[in-house]
């Protein structure tokens, strides 16, 4: 605040009034408000010896008290005022605390040490913060993205042209900027890579036509559509790695040998211990694996294992009670592996592992639970044939005797509907083996106990999967060029690491649909003169603010 003194040039008359000046970010031009008028100077004179001076000092004192912590703030807001024109006077605060961990991953400092090689006019490290800040707290299009960009107090000067062109620089920079991520995370969080997570997941995209990567296969969703397989690694604090794409027909299990390459050439990790779902549990894999000098934890599935292993896993004898129906046995055992050689034929080797059974009663609940709406579904088609068909008898059609497709329809055969029965002895059979599981690994000299714990965390990486598919809404994909559509899953990946810092910083008290939920609504509306009113705050802003040093408390 400053004392204006206006003087009119008809009369000569100085007035004098107390001024504060603020930038208006949506004019752009610096305003004035008068905060008190206080008459003119001759007038002044004669209550005042020296009023400019006293005035002088009235005025930095106000200015002091408007700058204290504890001052008062006054706004008069006419009742006819309007808003202006093409302004957002909502914006996001919460995107505060994504940023600061997105510039201590030194991501802006990556991309602006790239692009100073290229000829690229736009702003790479503005557009990937956009990108990721609203993959992250406002997922949708990258042009509904780009239409959304004021509700960030960031500048973000550039076209939607300019998006897409950057997706291009994302994706020639993307296997450099995923390993400078990892060494920042190692620098900064002590990464452990001991033991690395990898799974598989695939997402669609909604279209018909196939290419080189989206391709009809397996999905995990059973959609018709084509996909995109990913396969992605993950440390023992469930903070992404990298990741690797596949064409959507790429089986996932052959997803490991190569991404397991890329990842020990490039990211110089040592001896690791693959945990894995039983996707991946191949002879290829294992002795891949054994080969390369790492070691595995893989789950088995029982029910396709052979009789004597099957044996073994309802033999009573070896099991230790944990307590509360849990209870544990483990085994050295050479087991019989097929192997693909050099020329493509099938080769036999034997490996050395540990073999742990487990049985959970939880466990036990659930598959019977799993399975109910699959019964249940095979008991309608049995009295309903004629509303099924060979798509959508999934998870049905094992549990009903002598079900016939058309060939060419795919409708189930008039011939064989008065025909259909309950399949009784295919559910006793599965039943046999609910609340077991099994577990293959390397490491023999590991306790049990300690093997179901290291396995375990595998599902971190699959409610990973889960946070980019449904908080993220990272699929259907709506992009159609190979490169945009690295880009895309770059983007998800990088959101995905900064979320998961934050959840690991915060011990994990919050989850991450917490997190990410607490963020977007820590929103903020326009007043005046540059001051924002603030209406939301709980604890998870509150911890993670204490984290980051960063206030959201704060109503003004």
């Amino acid at each position: 605040m400053y004392l204006r003194k206006a003087t009119n040039k008809k009369t000569g008359r100085t007035y004098l009034s107390i001024v504060h000046n603020y930038w208006d970010k949506n004019t752009k031009t610096t305003r004035s408000v008068t905060i008190k008028s206080l008459g003119y100077l001759d007038e002044l004179e004669k209550k005042y010896e020296n009023p400019i001076e006293f005035f002088t000092r009235e005025a930095k004192k106000l200015e002091e008290e408007r700058l204290s912590e504890n001052a008062n703030l006054t706004f008069t807001i006419a009742k006819n005022e309007l808003i202006p024109s093409n302004s957002v006077n909502r914006k996001n605060f919460g995107y505060a605390a994504f940023s600061k961990i997105y510039h201590e991953l030194e991501i802006d400092k990556f991309l602006k040490n790239r692009q100073r090689h290229s000829k690229e006019e736009f702003d790479a490290n503005a557009i990937m913060k956009l990108l990721v800040f609203s993959r992250l707290l406002y997922p949708a299009s990258k042009k509904k993205t780009y239409e959304n960009k004021d509700i960030f107090f960031e500048k973000f000067d550039f076209s939607l042209d300019d998006v897409y062109r950057c997706l291009t620089f994302f994706n020639k920079h993307s296997d450099a900027l995923q390993l400078w991520i990892h060494e920042r995370i190692k620098s900064l969080y002590d990464r452990n890579t001991d033991l690395v997570y990898y799974d598989v997941t695939n997402y669609y995209f909604e279209i018909d036509e196939q290419d080189e990567l989206r391709k009809k296969g397996v999905s995990k969703e059973h959609r018709p559509d084509p996909i995109v397989q990913m396969g992605l690694f993950m440390d023992t604090n469930g903070i992404p790695i990298t990741y690797k794409l596949f064409p959507g027909n790429v089986p996932d299990k052959t997803t490991l040998i190569p991404a397991l390459s890329r990842i020990q050439r490039e990211y110089s990790l040592g001896r690791i211990i693959i945990v894995a779902d039983r996707g991946l549990t191949t002879g290829d894999n294992i002795w891949y694996i054994l080969s390369a000098k790492n070691g595995y934890v893989l789950s088995y599935s029982i029910r396709s294992a052979d009789k004597d292993f099957q044996d073994y896993v309802l033999d009573e004898s070896g099991y230790i009670n944990k307590g509360n129906g849990f209870k544990i046995k483990s085994r050295l055992y050479p087991r019989e592996i097929q192997v693909t050689a050099t020329n493509g034929k099938k080769i036999k080797k034997v490996v050395d592992e540990k073999q742990v059974i487990f049985y959970s009663p939880e466990y036990a609940a659930k598959a019977r639970m799993d399975r109910a709406a699959s019964i249940a579904k095979a008991m309608d088609l049995i009295k309903n044939p004629g509303k099924y068909n060979r798509s959508i008898s999934y998870g049905a059609a094992k549990y009903v005797k002598n079900l016939v497709f058309d060939a060419n329809t795919g409708e189930i055969s008039e011939s064989v509907r008065q025909h259909l029965d309950f399949n009784e002895e295919k559910l006793r059979e599965e039943e046999k083996f609910d609340g077991y599981y099994a577990i293959v690994t390397s490491e023999y000299k590991e306790t049990p106990e300690k093997i179901i714990d290291m396995y375990r965390g595998l599902w971190k990486i699959e409610e990973s999967f889960k946070v980019t598919k449904s908080d993220f809404e990272s699929r259907p994909v709506y992009l159609s060029l190979k490169e945009h559509i690295d880009a895309h899953f770059l983007i998800c990946f990088i959101a995905l690491v900064i979320v998961r810092v934050l959840e690991y910083r915060l011990k994990g008290k919050y989850s991450v649909t917490e997190i990410l939920e607490s963020l977007g609504k820590a929103c903020c509306s326009y007043i005046k003169e540059n001051y924002y009113l603030f209406d939301f705050c709980n604890n998870v802003l509150e911890d993670t603010g204490k984290e980051l040093n960063i206030d959201f408390r704060k109503k003004t």
